[in-house]
């Protein structure tokens, strides 16, 4: 299935960049908690920019990935995306699939799994909210 190579292809990248970058040190294992916190803080970030009404449009992520200069498309980013709601929500995002990437999860399945079992629970999942 299509969607399901380029899901495992998003997983793939991020952890290959986290790689390159130098966050997995010579194949070591990452301190879970660690790697948790840190996409806490990511959650936490785009709480920040929410109450900050720091956001970005859609169209603007879409124009940004099209700019082929690196250089003008950093200063765009620096300029319009950055440090945005949107933008910490996609930075949660890849820090959970370079560690589901890192572990082998497959994520896929995972969400799959639950969301079916999700649409199984009751209302609100038995709870107030």
């Amino acid at each position: 299935m299509e969607f399901e190579t380029d899901f495992k292809k998003l997983l793939d990248k991020a952890h290959a960049t986290a790689i390159e970058k130098g966050f997995w040190e010579d194949g070591e294992k990452r301190n879970r908690g660690e790697l948790l916190a840190l996409i806490h803080a990511e959650v936490s970030e785009a709480l920040e920019c929410h109450r900050k009404g720091q956001h970005s449009k859609n169209e603007q992520a879409i124009k940004a990935v099209q700019i082929e200069d690196d250089e003008q498309f950093k200063e765009y980013m620096r300029k319009n995306i950055k440090d945005t709601y949107e933008n910490e929500l996609a930075d949660a995002l890849i820090r959970i699939f370079d560690l589901a990437a890192g572990e082998g999860i497959n994520m896929l399945a995972q969400i799959n799994a639950k969301m079916r079992y999700n649409r199984l629970r009751e209302h609100k999942h038995g709870k107030k909210y």
